[in-house]
């Protein structure tokens, strides 16, 4: 059975993806932990990578192998749509919904540009967070909760935000590791 099969919203196991958007800055951050059922295979594993020439930020959640296919797909649709994240994301999405390939890839992804940030699901989804601020992943619940209750702290910037969420996700859930990746940009 496919993992998103049921809901749109249940979370992939094996990892946390964030995003915030705050004070003129957009981060993404994953941890690092690769888990196979109940075992830890890696605790290093970078799910968060730069994609067009690091004009965008990229997370996944779900089979890395599928998760590569998808930034693939990804980076052909912004070759084709230079600059344009939201139209290259809704084109992958149509893609994913009807390729009979795609659709069984058991991956969710995080986007961010200096403009928007976005959660891309395999059931044709492309979701973008009214406050900037967005998580996937078995820990994801956890660290949107921590980010959401940390972005308005005046004493805290976006990556420290992230980095304390994150942290807080990691003491909850068992396939999230304080292992992270933080990737970030100059946002508008």
């Amino acid at each position: 059975m496919h993992p998103m099969s049921d809901s749109p919203y249940q979370p992939m196991h094996g990892t946390t993806i964030l995003t915030i958007r705050k004070g003129g800055k957009v981060v993404v951050a994953g941890d690092g932990q690769v888990s196979l059922g109940q075992t830890v295979i890696k605790s290093s594993a970078r799910k968060v990578r730069y994609l067009a020439g690091d004009k965008i930020i990229a997370g996944f959640a779900g089979s890395t192998a599928d998760a590569f296919t998808l930034f693939e797909r990804l980076e052909s649709k912004l070759d084709k749509h230079p600059g344009q994240l939201m139209r290259a994301c809704v084109e992958l999405a149509k893609d994913w919904r009807i390729d009979r390939y795609l659709r069984r890839l058991e991956a969710m992804m995080i986007v961010a540009d200096k403009d928007v940030s976005l959660i891309l699901s395999g059931l044709g989804d492309v979701l973008e967070p009214e406050d900037g601020i967005a998580a996937i992943g078995s820990g994801g619940n956890y660290a949107l909760a921590a980010a959401r209750a940390l972005a308005d702290r005046a004493d805290m910037d976006a990556e420290a935000a992230a980095r304390r969420a994150m942290q807080i996700a990691a003491e909850i859930c068992v396939y999230t590791n304080n292992n992270l990746t933080l990737l970030s940009l100059e946002a508008k």
